[in-house]
């Protein structure tokens, strides 16, 4: 596998350039950004949560750990980390544990923290654990369009 058909479409859609990273296999964040020889922030780690209301993506600099009480501080909700196990229903393509962090692709409300607009260049999983998306990081606003913003990570 490398990236899924649905992550490829959708920046396709979007008119975004990508280069397609092949490393190792990896089994973390952390891995992939070691395997790959990127800095850690520079990946945008999908996060993937819930509520009453449904399920939601924040996108989370690679090094950092999701911050619940200042996401849900910043959009008004009761969010709660998703069971992994349901997962592989919401990202039938992705191998589990590669979650791409484009949640607009898969149906998905996406909170975006803000400190991965400051990036050159961004990285993300295509699906498996042997290849991550580059994109620039001015490309990230125009690939995430209508999603929330704010910061809402803290530093593992």
């Amino acid at each position: 596998m490398t990236i899924t058909a649905r992550v490829e479409r959708y920046l396709s859609d979007k008119g975004i350039d990508f280069e397609l990273i092949l490393h190792r296999t990896t089994g973390s964040t952390h891995e992939s950004a070691v395997a790959a020889d990127v800095p850690d922030d520079h990946i945008a780690k999908a996060v993937v949560v819930r509520d009453e209301k449904g399920v939601a993506m924040a996108v989370i600099p690679g090094d950092a750990w999701l911050d619940l009480d200042a996401l849900n501080r910043e959009s008004g909700r009761d969010f709660y980390l998703d069971d992994e196990a349901d997962l592989s229903d919401l990202f039938p393509d992705c191998v589990a544990g590669a979650v791409p962090a484009i949640g607009p692709a898969y149906g998905l409300e996406t909170l975006v923290d803000d400190s991965l607009k400051t990036r050159a260049d961004l990285y993300f999983e295509a699906g498996d654990h042997r290849h991550l998306v580059r994109i620039s990081g001015d490309d990230l606003i125009r690939m995430l369009p209508g999603t929330r913003h704010g910061r809402f990570h803290r530093q593992a």
